[in-house]
């Protein structure tokens, strides 16, 4: 199995945070309609976009799924924005960032036809102002989110972002005291952060403003559904086979690849963004770096590459998804504990000595927050990293468990 490296700073940025779009575009929450763009196929066998059927088809008839998975993160990881959508405040008394740079600030605005991030430069009476209108929110929220806006049919990202333990900040990788709206988001970003979106290049950051599909939408991991739909709704005509993809049901290799997709760095792509099919060879799409076990690998976005590193990983046939329930938001490190027990026995070596701690919470301590350096804010003149949680399981000292 191939094993994954470092990720490059676009997606790294974005990993933490949420999508969008305009007018014209669908929510999550609403009923997604099948994608009515072109074709876009790496060869002959990629499924046609119009064979997508989107979520609210699935919840027809797998109700409690659909309605546990649209409180995961991987389901908000983009959203259009909205007073829901956004975390970050709008009052007079909350909606400014100040810089460094006392001639310039930033302010954000609520109107009655969308949200705006304004920069402010200068000093009375010769002021400027740039404003650009949220288009997208990217980022579950659970750490913070980042924000893009439409210039035409090109995707930048805004330069304030906001951080659930801050407030509102530069965005990450962004200069203290710059008003920088030039930074573009490329295709490999958007194909983390969302089910679809068409990519009309040059430049790389155009795409089409219709029929995207914001959020990780079941069909991003169970492939097109209207075939499967047709299925069980016509049995008399003699079908069989579900016609849909069932992860749980690939081989351990098509499992990894799967995740490995998003969570496993940036890589080069060796195809068009978003025409990877699960349960294909990811190698055919995303070339991954060969391993290097003597690299430093950031806990931040390098899940896949980690948690390969782990003894239990290479002692065992678990998957991302022997502890993860795709389908459910997981906050209860006891029930992740649960899955440590089946193969570590509280009776045995160094359990007794250690507690009930053991048997409720084994995460905290082989599998810690870390500090990333991937996501670095620069507020105030002070520097801020967020705390992910590591996959390399294995023992860690008290120092390292913080580093």
């Amino acid at each position: 199995m191939r094993v994954i490296s470092t990720i490059g700073l676009i997606l790294v940025l974005l990993t933490a945070f949420n999508i969008f779009a305009q007018s014209k575009t669908r929510s999550l929450q609403e009923p997604l309609s099948p994608v009515a763009s072109p074709s876009r196929t790496r060869d002959k066998t990629s499924p046609a976009r119009d064979n997508y059927v989107g979520d609210a088809a699935c919840g027809s008839c797998h109700r409690e799924q659909f309605d546990t998975f649209h409180q995961t993160a991987h389901s908000v990881t983009s959203r259009l924005p909205d007073k829901n959508s956004i975390l970050g405040k709008f009052s007079p008394d909350a909606n400014a960032l100040k810089t460094s740079n006392p001639e310039l600030s930033f302010r954000m605005d609520q109107r009655e036809d969308g949200f705006f991030q304004t920069a402010v430069q200068g000093t009375a009476p010769y002021i400027t102002e740039r404003t650009e209108r949220f288009g997208l929110v990217i980022g579950s929220g659970g750490k913070g989110q980042t924000y893009l806006f439409w210039k035409g049919d090109l995707l930048f990202q805004l330069p304030v972002s906001y951080w659930t333990e801050l407030g509102w900040v530069n965005s990450p990788g962004y200069r203290d005291g710059i008003a920088d709206f030039d930074r573009p988001i490329v295709p490999r970003c958007l194909e983390c952060h969302a089910t679809y979106f068409e990519s009309t290049p040059p430049p790389p950051n155009r795409y089409g403003k219709a029929g995207f599909v914001v959020g990780i939408t079941c069909e991003k991991c169970h492939g097109p559904g209207r075939e499967h739909m047709q299925r069980e709704n016509s049995r008399v005509l003699g079908a069989s086979g579900s016609a849909i993809l069932n992860p749980a049901q690939f081989s351990r290799d098509r499992q990894m690849a799967l995740c490995a997709w998003c969570h496993a760095g940036q890589g080069v792509s060796l195809a068009r963004a978003f025409s990877y099919l699960p349960g294909e060879p990811l190698d055919k799409y995303l070339e991954l770096p060969q391993p290097d076990p003597n690299a430093m690998v950031d806990v931040h976005g390098s899940q896949v590459e980690l948690l390969e590193r782990s003894r239990c990983f290479q002692s065992s046939a678990m998957t991302c998804l022997t502890c993860h329930d795709v389908h459910t938001a997981q906050h209860d490190l006891s029930l992740f504990s649960r899955r440590c027990l089946s193969c570590h026995k509280p009776e045995t070596a160094m359990f007794p000595k250690l507690g009930h701690q053991v048997t409720s919470n084994c995460i905290d301590c082989h599998m810690p927050r870390q500090d990333t350096n991937l996501i670095v804010f620069d507020r105030n003149g002070k520097k801020a990293r967020p705390q992910v949680r590591s996959h390399w399981i294995k023992s860690y000292t008290a120092s390292t468990r913080s580093n």
